[in-house]
């Protein structure tokens, strides 16, 4: 963003997707559709891939220096003001093997380590020595069901008074716990959130990001959770080039026909994610953008988050900037969260794309 002009800045989801999403996608969309478990008057709308100019690569000169952009300008910062949300990454296995995953997730990268439950409850017992605000607790994965942990670090959260929020594709790892989460529910109520990845209203583009066979499995789990009262959220990616008014009535569509009272026009019931690629060239964000933008580093999800991991190997976890950045060396902040280094300089382009233009956040 550095030197740009304020006409025209912004990040829609209209934005064109990364190449092997876009690939696969087209090759899902222009076969014969395959119907999800759906009433056979379920509302169903072609979808079709975006026509888009080719992408531009990332500038090799950008976010190579914390300190200066590649015009030679300050570079924005972000300083965390008060930790609200503290997510843990409960490693990065997963069951499934998505197209454009931005942890690289997969059923063999263990890269992110399982965070076992005494890590993550150290982190909590921190938090209220050091007398910090913090109310909800995050947990992403990877896919954190298959966490051998996950129930123990759900139980000594939501005991703790926290509130809890955890992203899962609602398949088999999920379902396999349904017995232990109807209890942790009977207990806790409300305060144990779950929200489930559906990239798209159509099994086609679902699919053709996460996989053959994920449809059924994810909407099982999802409709299980609805119909024991769990409320659950719902994440949704831009990878058809639809506008967002597009998406939430195609979401919606789909939600009425399975009988879901979700509300779709509520951002924090139906998150709609940008795509990210850092492949692809995105402005930097100078000191200078705040302004031209009309947005304040407290805005940003840095000022106000944190994530543990556990990498492979390391004796202990480490807290890292935000939920965007695990394996990025300089996004390492520290051990713990009274030593931890409170300031992010935006030296990536997720930094920009995904916060400051796209104005999105992980939290709920």
């Amino acid at each position: 963003m550095a030197g740009m002009h304020s006409a025209g800045i912004g990040l829609s989801l209209e934005k064109r997707p990364p190449a092997r999403t876009r690939d696969a996608m087209t090759a899902a969309v222009s076969a014969p559709p395959a119907r999800a478990a759906l009433p056979p008057t379920a509302p169903q709308r072609p979808v079709t891939p975006p026509v888009t100019p080719p992408v531009t690569p990332l500038n090799p000169a950008k976010f190579r220096d914390p300190a200066r952009t590649a015009k030679g300008e300050e570079r924005a910062t972000v300083t965390l003001q008060r930790l609200e949300t503290l997510w843990l990454n409960t490693g990065t296995l997963c069951n499934i093997t998505c197209a454009n995953c931005y942890i690289e997730s997969s059923p063999r990268n263990d890269s992110l380590a399982y965070l076992r439950r005494d890590e993550a409850a150290s982190y909590l017992a921190e938090i209220r020595a050091l007398g910090l605000p913090t109310r909800e607790i995050g947990l992403t994965g990877g896919e954190p069901f298959m966490n051998p942990d996950i129930l123990g670090i759900l139980e000594d959260g939501l005991e703790a008074g926290f509130h809890l929020l955890v992203l899962t594709n609602a398949m088999r790892p999920m379902q396999r716990h349904q017995a232990a989460l109807l209890r942790l529910k009977a207990r806790f109520g409300a305060r144990l959130g779950l929200r489930v990845s559906m990239d798209h209203y159509s099994r086609a583009v679902h699919e053709a990001e996460r996989g053959p066979r994920t449809w059924e499995p994810m909407l099982k789990g999802l409709r299980w959770l609805a119909d024991n009262g769990f409320a659950p959220a719902v994440a949704g990616r831009g990878l058809s080039g639809e506008g967002l008014a597009d998406l939430r009535a195609g979401y919606g569509r789909l939600f009425a026909a399975l009988g879901m009272a979700l509300a779709v026009d509520d951002p924090a019931r139906l998150v709609l994610f940008p795509e990210m690629d850092a492949r692809q060239d995105v402005p930097e964000v100078s000191t200078g953008c705040w302004d031209i933008l009309g947005k304040r580093p407290e805005q940003m999800m840095c000022a106000t988050s944190r994530m543990v991991v556990k990498r492979k190997g390391t004796e202990r976890p480490a807290l890292v900037a935000c939920t965007l950045l695990p394996h990025d060396p300089q996004f390492e902040l520290g051990t713990t969260l009274a030593g931890a280094r409170p300031t992010v300089a935006l030296n990536h382009p997720h930094c920009a794309k995904f916060c400051v233009l796209g104005g999105a956040s992980c939290s709920a």
